[in-house]
């Protein structure tokens, strides 16, 4: 198959929705089929060709609700003009699906859409959007949802889609079942006997890093290093972050309790580190659609604690590898989470390392049994082959 992802940015751009198109696509290039993916224009990328998958650059930036600015006749022309079997967009609310989607039904190509969460969804600004997205998503041959109740899949049905299917996130397999042989505690400064805290998140103001914060200063633990750890996106809360860790490390209390708080920026080989050798999770996100660390949790044995954010409710169900925070939502639907049932749930966790240890297991065994991207890009190959089959038939 000729199969075209469009996403609006890709390697070398790190993040959530990168990770899960560049899964997807080089997966696809091993099973045998010609992948190319259309995104953004960066400066800093050299290759243009990746571990077999193609990239095509447009210089467009926006969305159908703020308008879009650059190459939007070019990229539309180039849809036009392709000899694709398959078109997939990836995420709602950015140009790469939103300059395509008013074309749906001059493409005969296979067309699917990932929408990823509609996170603008209870947004004045979006309302026209999404009241034309009752109809795009029709015109879709299939929509693939992550979650089977989020606010994206639960949108779809109440307008009477019916081509729905959902598919998971998850985490690769050749990343995370290799033997690490890089000692990050060592690295970081972490003592062997730390409760060591992890959280993997870019800074963007919206992945909680405050309330997590406030969580691990308010709970009654000892001896404990919390580890902050993402892209910079907005330096804002990359600023803050780095002033909290100043003012948490130096006040007095510090020599009682021996808590420390690290926040940086690792490689992605010190983050699968990390992951190994911490003893937990702690992601108070205010805004997901299905996270992928979560899923990276899994892989590596790391049990979790979780606002009720994107499909996390669901993430739980399916795998039994982490916990629940106690969670507030405000009028845009943004998570919250409650500080001090939170910063208990971690004084609990802290204290009962068995209890950590089966929630770490069964995480794990969840994700061996139906979470690793090669089980998953076969779903996705299975669909491509079908819709095509049915296209030409």
């Amino acid at each position: 198959m000729k199969i075209l992802h469009t996403v609006e940015f890709y390697y070398p751009s790190v993040g959530g929705m990168q990770e899960v198109v560049k899964q997807l696509s080089e997966r696809l290039v091993r099973l045998g089929h010609e992948v190319t993916v259309v995104t953004t224009r960066l400066p800093h990328r050299k290759n243009y060709l990746v571990n077999g998958v193609k990239i095509v650059e447009f210089n467009i930036s926006g969305n159908f609700a703020s308008g879009m600015r650059g190459e939007v006749a070019l990229y539309q022309r180039f849809i036009l003009d392709s000899s694709f079997d398959v078109i997939t967009n990836f995420a709602a609310q950015q140009w790469t699906t939103d300059a395509m989607i008013t074309l749906l039904d001059q493409i005969p190509a296979v067309k699917i859409f990932v929408p990823t969460g509609f996170s603008g969804l209870f947004f004045p600004k979006y309302q026209k959007y999404f009241e034309l997205m009752k109809q795009w998503l029709k015109q879709y041959d299939m929509n693939v949802f992550s979650s089977n109740d989020y606010r994206d899949v639960n949108f779809a049905r109440e307008n009477d889609v019916a081509q729905i299917m959902v598919i998971p996130n998850g985490a690769g397999e050749d990343d995370y079942l290799t033997t690490d042989v890089m000692d990050i505690r060592k690295k970081l400064g972490i003592s062997e006997t730390d409760f060591f805290i992890l959280q993997v998140g870019s800074h963007t103001g919206v992945k909680g890093h405050a309330e997590a914060i406030r969580i691990f200063n308010k709970a009654k633990i000892t001896n404990a290093t919390f580890l902050i750890t993402g892209s910079v996106y907005s330096r804002r809360c990359a600023i803050a972050c780095k002033l909290k860790e100043v003012l948490f490390n130096s006040w007095v209390h510090r020599k009682k309790d021996r808590k420390k708080l690290i926040v940086t920026y690792l490689s992605d080989e010190e983050i699968r580190a990390a992951y190994r050798t911490a003893n937990l999770f702690l992601f108070p996100s205010n805004i997901e659609c299905s996270p992928l660390v979560l899923f990276e949790c899994m892989a590596t044995r790391t049990p979790f604690l979780t606002t009720d954010v994107g499909n996390a409710v669901e993430i739980i169900e399916w795998s039994g590898g982490g916990l629940l925070l106690p969670t507030l939502r405000d009028q845009n639907g943004r998570s919250r989470a409650e500080v001090t049932g939170s910063s208990s749930m971690l004084e609990e966790l802290w204290a009962n390392p068995d209890r950590c240890e089966v929630l770490a297991n069964m995480g794990h065994r969840a994700w061996q049994e139906r979470f690793t991207w090669g089980k998953i890009t076969h779903q996705y190959e299975v669909l491509y082959l079908m819709l095509l089959q049915k296209l030409t038939s």
